[in-house]
């Protein structure tokens, strides 16, 4: 009788810890609607250097409206409003692109991306002064983007819109 008790224990700890190691994944890293529309900004840019323009459309205005979306959730992040202008601007309107820009630097004055984007912003629609002067914001920062506006204004670099 003893050796049963002792072999029913034995087939229950086995039973039990064979599960438990099958059983304990690691838990999936749920992404939120903010890296889905980074990820989706970072494939629309490699489409447009391949010349895929459609495909970097199609991209663009997914990762537009999971950054809508986000910013309903998270208003008024400045690295929302950042993609958000990004996102706005490369589908071709300016104006709301530069509002969401704007709306992200009085939250961060100093931040890299909304200062080089809207930079870029202003070079494409010809207001090279208000460019530079988000150049001057970006001159201390020792950062890749000032070197990239900075090529966009001189025109040794070609921002596409």
């Amino acid at each position: 009788m003893l050796k049963y008790i002792f072999t029913i224990l034995a087939l229950l700890l086995f039973a039990t810890y064979s599960h438990s190691a099958g059983s304990d994944p690691k838990p999936a890293k749920v992404k939120t609607d903010y890296s889905k529309a980074v990820e989706s900004i970072k494939w629309a840019k490699k489409y447009e250097k391949k010349g895929k323009l459609e495909k970097a459309k199609k991209r663009y205005e997914k990762a537009q409206k999971l950054l809508i979306r986000s910013n309903k959730k998270k208003p008024l992040q400045a690295d929302i409003l950042n993609y958000l202008g990004f996102t706005t601007r490369k589908l071709g309107d300016y104006e709301n692109g530069e509002k969401y820009y704007l709306l992200g630097l009085e939250i961060d004055p100093n931040h890299k991306g909304i200062n080089e984007y809207l930079g870029e912003l202003y070079v494409v629609t010809n207001r090279i002064a208000l460019a530079k002067e988000r150049l001057n914001v970006l001159e201390n920062c020792n950062c890749e983007e000032y070197g990239e506006l900075k090529e966009i204004i001189d025109g040794t670099k070609t921002s596409k819109y």
